[in-house]
């Protein structure tokens, strides 16, 4: 792809960015219309996990896929069949006549999301070729998370309240159909020199592993224990598939060799952390706020503003910042107030207060922030522009699964404690392992940001970096997990790139030393 104009670099960035709202959005309106949906289909808690992780878990199974198709057929081209899809699929979720088609209008939906995110990040990776000014895209990219957030509670109160709960999807019409309109006009057509071949063995192994844990862990309150070790041990097999399948295969789905980088595989396993508690977070949230408080959608909505507001402000300050330092800084900051947080509400009852409350939700969002932007850096930086894609959608399936995990493990637990109880007698105590597996998840944050950001973890992607450039013939990237170079450290370079290597900067054994133009 020619090297593009700074105005035109940025018309790319916003039109990527429209992508992201449009599914970041739906995720924050579907969490605050559940209680509506849940009195209008009649559905039970599990129901309700399904109609967040229908979409989420066909999303995480497909990403890497549509990534590597991208990559081979073109970015664009994808990109623009995303589009048509995700936006078809929230005309047919408005139509929905049943919980039971929700659920497929929703994985509908997700085929076309999954076509999206991780292709977007990957024209980015390739329109910003210059690692600080990619680090600024990403951090608006995260940014765009932050409005998501921000915007997501009260249009969704807004419109369940005077139009219901059908009228969330309504919304990514206008901007669906303006986001293809501009794609056609503005988003050049890239695609890698060399991208791998389709691989189906390994892309039903991971739909079998993905659905079959979460359908595990969903339908576990109300299954017999045999069918839920059934489903389990398919999970096992599934993942053991993949392990001794993919490194066997020339051109595999799941990229093995990624993960001999510390920081790539810390990113993968944050993510998956720091997801798992959001989706936990605005699950308990919403359910404790319409269903037990009694408060309406719009009302819910503007409580959970303090976490949201966070969510904007801190996210470009970590995209900033890991240009800048380097992404330990940010990953320390989102551990600590995610932690905190979840701590707040496990031991200290924070919804009982309006002000614990209040506290709870604006730690939450300052932690939140903070994470995105380091995840994404760090997952495409050293990995060779040639397989942006896969890259990106390795972070991306990762940030989906928690997703997916996070509603499955915290709602079975919720379901498992409120049991035959009164609702809302019982909903503080059986939340409370939910609010604990959160605070968990945030102290996963904080120790791995912590042991992968450090002079042992960046000279693991300065080796990955070179095995992959060997192996495939490519350049790594340049990117942002390390410190200057013959320092080590989280010091800046003099032009505040970060180098994935902090040794040597030779031709060879950085992971963030060249950059292919």
């Amino acid at each position: 792809m020619s090297e593009l104009s700074s105005r035109r670099r940025m018309l790319v960035l916003a039109i990527c960015c429209m992508s992201l709202l449009i599914v970041s959005l739906d995720v924050t309106v579907l969490n605050v219309a559940l209680p509506s949906m849940e009195r209008d289909l009649g559905a039970s808690v599990s129901g309700m996990q399904w109609a967040l992780d229908a979409y989420t878990l066909v999303l995480a199974s497909l990403l890497m896929l549509a990534g590597s198709t991208a990559d081979r057929i073109g970015r664009r081209r994808v990109f623009l069949t995303g589009l048509v899809l995700f936006t078809l699929g929230s005309v047919l979720c408005s139509l929905a006549p049943s919980l039971d088609w929700l659920i497929v209008f929703r994985m509908i939906q997700a085929i076309g999301g999954s076509m999206l995110n991780p292709v977007a990040m990957s024209i980015i990776t390739n329109t910003f070729t210059d690692p600080r000014e990619r680090a600024r895209a990403i951090g608006v990219w995260g940014g765009v998370v932050g409005i998501s957030m921000a915007a997501g509670p009260i249009i969704g109160g807004l419109l369940v309240d005077s139009v219901g709960w059908r009228s969330i999807f309504w919304i990514n019409l206008p901007v669906g159909l303006a986001a293809l309109l501009l794609t056609l006009r503005y988003v050049p057509e890239s695609r890698a020199p060399k991208a791998r071949r389709p691989d189906p063995v390994g892309q039903v192994l991971v739909i079998a592993l993905l659905g079959s844990l979460t359908y595990a862990i969903i339908e576990a309150p109300g299954s017999p224990v045999t069918h839920t070790l059934a489903f389990g041990a398919v999970a096992l097999a599934a993942l053991l598939g993949l392990l001794y399948y993919e490194p066997r295969r020339a051109e595999p789905l799941i990229d093995l060799r990624f993960f001999r980088s510390v920081p790539f595989s810390g990113a993968t396993v944050i993510a998956v952390s720091a997801f798992a508690a959001l989706s936990g977070f605005l699950f308990l949230s919403t359910l404790y706020l319409q269903n037990v408080r009694g408060l309406s959608a719009l009302h819910a909505g503007l409580w959970m503003l303090p976490m949201a507001l966070m969510c904007f402000v801190c996210a470009p300050i970590s995209g900033r910042l890991v240009g800048s330092r380097g992404p330990r800084f940010s990953l320390l900051m989102a551990g600590v107030w995610m932690t905190a947080s979840g701590v707040l509400f496990a031991a200290f009852d924070a919804e009982t207060s309006n002000v614990t409350l209040v506290i709870g939700y604006f730690l939450f969002g300052l932690g939140f922030g903070f994470v995105n932007a380091p995840i994404t850096n760090t997952a495409v930086s050293g990995m060779p522009r040639s397989q942006a894609g896969v890259a990106a959608a390795v972070a991306s399936t990762s940030r989906q699964t928690g997703g997916t995990l996070g509603v499955a493990v915290i709602g079975a637990v919720l379901a498992s404690g409120i049991g035959a109880g009164s609702y809302k007698e019982v909903f503080a105590a059986a939340a409370r392992p939910g609010w604990w597996i959160i605070a968990g998840c945030g102290l996963a944050v904080l120790v791995l940001g912590a042991v992968t950001t450090g002079d042992w973890a960046r000279r693991t992607a300065e080796r990955a970096a070179g095995r992959l450039e060997d192996e495939d013939g490519g350049s790594a990237d340049s990117g942002s997990t390390g410190g200057k170079g013959g320092k080590g450290g989280d010091d800046a370079s003099e032009d505040g790139t970060r180098e994935a290597g902090g040794g040597k900067k030779g031709a060879r054994g950085t992971a963030g030393a060249r950059t292919t133009r």
